[in-house]
């Protein structure tokens, strides 16, 4: 038998940088000449602008016509200290922003552009002649993390692993201090009533709730540190996924109160709840009640997934740690070490968890990955990029020569959860494909 893989022509236009648009249903790609959409639930191709010169960044707008675009690669379409609104419909510039110093993330709405700079966060009006709105001081943020909903405005403080919530309505910042290191990522849910965080030293997830500024659960990816590159909330906010230079996308539970876990054997109709563990009301309290949640997260009703069983009620060590209900390797695919780099992920799927508005504004694509691999300058390109195109289907997308698109389900499984807890779901693989040679 023959075992040798196949003979591939090289990729001659790697991907510079891949982001999803609010409701993940696409994602646009910057390139050495320009820069493309995809539908994100087929991976399949909907618009290419050739722009003859590169582009390092390109963030759709929801649904409409207009895309971000920063210039990148070798040859640069526009300076990277401009944010060019590009008008898709007429093919033309609609508006453009110059700053002083490179731009390291973009966050569009339908009345806000926001600019994220290297030690600021700038806010202006989205019209012909945009008028500066605001502008807050932030501590060192060259993954250019910002997250924007309806409501809320997020990104990085002035002291590092502290998080600004600023609440658009009423101008009000309010200050989390999340952790103890820089952060490494940031996610509001689709709501933007949800906040996770993670940082640099990528063990532990922390939730909050923007409305309040509490922490409402802590969610343990594993014990020895990682980069993270991207995490979104499912559609309902039910559940969190999360991916890192280990190589595993991780699903884990979100405690919602008022929200009760669907039997395992019952049919889910599309954009249920479909997470391992939900939060179940309090004994005497009516069916379907609001539950109480207490500063871990948990209500009196919670089954909490720990690799630890019964063990993990005690509180000390890492007994009390919740761990994902399910993951499955991603491939963040074979880069040459030299002006490409990056590492490959496995190919074993594994079911359970375990160590290892524009409303629902995601994660800067710059989130995890060094600001200038996305400008096509350094060795390590984007990977691990997460999208939920339902409540129980994911896309992880990947920048880079080897550019690729996942497509991952959570099903049923009659062997129930890793990690000692339970819920029966499990997460596979179900298709993948480079998208740039489709």
């Amino acid at each position: 038998m023959d075992t040798r893989p196949p003979i591939e022509a090289p990729n001659e236009s790697p991907v510079l940088s891949v982001a999803f648009n609010q409701d993940a249903s696409r994602f646009a790609v910057g390139l050495p000449t320009g820069f493309c959409i995809y539908l994100s639930r087929a991976c399949k191709l909907q618009i290419s602008r050739d722009l003859k010169a590169g582009i390092g960044l390109a963030q759709m707008m929801g649904n409409a016509n207009y895309v971000a675009l920063v210039g990148g690669g070798r040859a640069p379409k526009f300076p990277q200290n401009k944010v060019i609104i590009w008008d898709d419909s007429k093919g033309k510039t609609a508006l453009e922003i110059t700053t002083l110093t490179a731009v390291r993330g973009v966050q569009l709405s339908k009345t806000r552009v926001v600019v994220v700079l290297q030690n600021s966060v700038r806010v202006y009006a989205f019209e012909k002649h945009p008028k500066p709105l605001a502008i807050y001081e932030t501590a060192d943020n060259l993954q250019g993390l910002c997250c924007l909903s309806d409501r809320y405005l997020v990104f990085p403080g002035r002291i590092l692993g502290q998080v600004q919530v600023v609440h658009l309505e009423t101008d009000s910042v309010s200050i989390i201090p999340a952790h103890n290191s820089s952060l490494k990522a940031l996610q509001l849910s689709t709501d933007g009533e949800l906040l996770a965080t993670a940082s640099e030293k990528g063990t532990i997830i922390r939730i909050y709730s923007t409305s309040s500024c509490a922490r409402i659960a802590e969610r343990r990816r594993g014990t020895d540190s990682a980069t993270i590159f991207s995490l979104r909330f499912s559609p309902s906010g039910s559940m969190l996924a999360c991916t890192s230079d280990k190589g595993n996308l991780h699903i884990f539970d979100v405690p919602i109160a008022g929200q009760r876990r669907p039997s395992s054997s019952s049919p889910q109709p599309p954009g249920s709840p479909g997470r391992a563990q939900q939060l179940q009301p309090q004994s005497g309290s009516a069916a379907g009640g609001a539950a109480a949640i207490s500063p871990l997260g948990t209500s009196p009703g919670e089954t909490r997934t720990s690799k630890w069983g019964f063990l993990s009620s005690i509180p000390f060590g890492p007994f009390a740690d919740v761990y994902s209900f399910a993951s499955a390797p991603f491939d963040s695919g074979q880069e040459p070490m030299s002006g490409q780099g990056g590492g490959g992920g496995g190919t074993t799927l594994i079911a359970g968890g375990g160590p290892s508005g524009t409303t629902g504004g995601g994660n800067s694509p710059f989130s995890g990955h060094d600001h200038n691999a996305v400008l096509g300058t350094t060795a390590r390109p984007m990977k691990g990029i997460i999208g939920w195109l339902d409540e129980r289907t994911l896309a992880v997308v990947g920048a880079g020569v080897d550019a690729r698109w996942e497509k991952f389900l959570i099903v049923e499984s009659s062997e129930g959860s890793g990690g000692g807890g339970g819920g029966g779901l499990a997460l596979v693989r179900e298709g993948w494909k480079r998208y740039m040679s489709s």
